[in-house]
């Protein structure tokens, strides 16, 4: 049912990057070759931008570019419920094991979606899961703090 994602998302996603960021995503997100090592992964710890709370140790995620849709960051039970405005996202930490998440949430089914929330304050959505796709967890770079 890659259908049903498909509704969700603008494109599909992009191999990892090189090594060394190219200088165009050096230029969309300030920092981002502070935030990425050679191999690709997180070379910081991965935090709620709104209570601090640690989602992600340093190295658990390998940064990748895919075009999202997350709805406006707002409380799990409003962001479960869906409607209103959202955003495009285009640079995550994808982690393909859920048990790699240090604090996280999940909401409910929306559609063939869960979100991913911070499980102490419930911020979100953080990220993004197709069930269809059991390995593959997406957090906003744009959503989250770094440390």
């Amino acid at each position: 049912m890659a259908a049903a994602c498909a509704g969700m998302e603008a494109a599909a996603p992009t191999a990892v990057p090189p090594p060394s960021p190219p200088p165009s995503a050096a230029a969309a997100a300030p920092g981002l070759a502070e935030l990425v090592c050679a191999q690709g992964r997180n070379v910081k710890a991965v935090l709620c931008q709104r209570c601090g709370s640690r989602v992600l140790l340093p190295g658990a995620a390998t940064f990748a570019r895919r075009e999202l849709l997350l709805p406006a960051m707002r409380k799990k039970a409003a962001a479960a419920a869906g409607g209103g405005g959202g955003d495009v996202v285009r640079e995550h930490w994808l982690v393909r094991d859920m048990f790699s998440f240090e604090n996280v949430g999940f909401t409910r089914d929306v559609g063939n979606v869960k979100f991913l929330v911070c499980a102490d304050c419930e911020a979100g959505p953080i990220g993004w899961h197709c069930l269809d796709d059991k390995d593959s967890f997406y957090v906003a770079l744009e959503r989250v703090a770094h440390e």
